[in-house]
């Protein structure tokens, strides 16, 4: 049976825009590559905001504008588009689940993300789950208890991780690898 690879938010605006991480670019860089060595069923979560959500500054919250919908910091990296080797594992309306689009909730965690097609991620993934993406210490963090919590075997593409703080990043590691993440 193949496993579940979820990629956590690489977009443009946690890549290179509003809210850039430290090695974004390099996990995606080895996102890709461990797609096109392995056999995957592969899910992509995108932070996907209104103008007018709560989570942004200018409208009262702690954070810049970013992934606002349909803009480019919203898109996914176009290497996922152009590098991903099999048609079927790069971005498409059926493996794009989108968060954040209640404007009034702050949604780090992928777990209730929707596709197009309305169908939620976390009744698509298998039991067994490698995640990977951006930012380790919050969207990643987030979805992955939300995974431990719904009793599923939960692994970490290390290289894969983009983050914001490096002792946070460290720290959030550690933290979830005694919480019985596998480290990969």
């Amino acid at each position: 049976m193949k496993e579940d690879l979820l990629v956590i938010d690489c977009q443009y605006d946690f890549i290179e825009g509003s809210l850039a991480c430290i090695h974004a670019k390099e996990a995606v860089k080895n996102i890709v590559d461990f797609i096109n060595s392995h056999d995957l069923n592969v899910y992509y979560s995108l932070d996907w905001h209104n103008q007018s959500n709560k989570s942004f500054k200018i409208n009262g919250g702690i954070w810049p504008v970013h992934c606002v919908k349909d803009e480019k910091g919203s898109k996914l990296d176009d290497v996922f588009y152009e590098k991903v080797q099999d048609i079927k594992d790069r971005p498409n309306e059926k493996n794009m689940f989108y968060k954040g689009i209640n404007d009034d909730i702050e949604e780090y965690s992928a777990f209730n993300a929707k596709n197009i097609n309305g169908i939620i991620l976390n009744k698509t993934l298998s039991n067994e789950v490698i995640v990977c993406g951006i930012a380790s210490e919050f969207c990643v963090r987030e979805t992955v208890l939300d995974l431990l919590k719904s009793e599923r075997k939960v692994k970490l593409l290390l290289n894969g991780l983009g983050y914001v703080d490096e002792k946070d990043h460290i720290k959030n590691i550690e933290e979830l690898r005694e919480l019985g993440v596998e480290i990969i």
